[in-house]
């Protein structure tokens, strides 16, 4: 089953959950969403010198020092 079909299989089953068991259901996917972004974040900590190349792009943000995307895109 793909993700889509799996979505709305999900949404079906909610829409039958009594208001005490969709506030549940919400708590989960909450602390699923939760866990899944602290993962993610530990995956950027773990690369070497990531912390420091994201420091510096701050400062270097906060300087003026970056040139916008905008800027950087070929025109047609």
């Amino acid at each position: 089953m793909d993700t889509t079909a799996i979505r709305r299989q999900a949404k079906r089953r909610i829409d039958q959950l009594s208001p005490e068991r969709v506030r549940l259901a919400d708590d989960l996917l909450a602390y699923l969403l939760d866990r899944e972004s602290d993962e993610a974040t530990e995956e950027l900590l773990n690369i070497p010198g990531f912390v420091e190349a994201f420091e510096r792009a701050k400062r270097e943000e906060a300087a003026g020092l970056l040139t916008p995307l905008e800027k950087l895109r070929r025109k047609p």
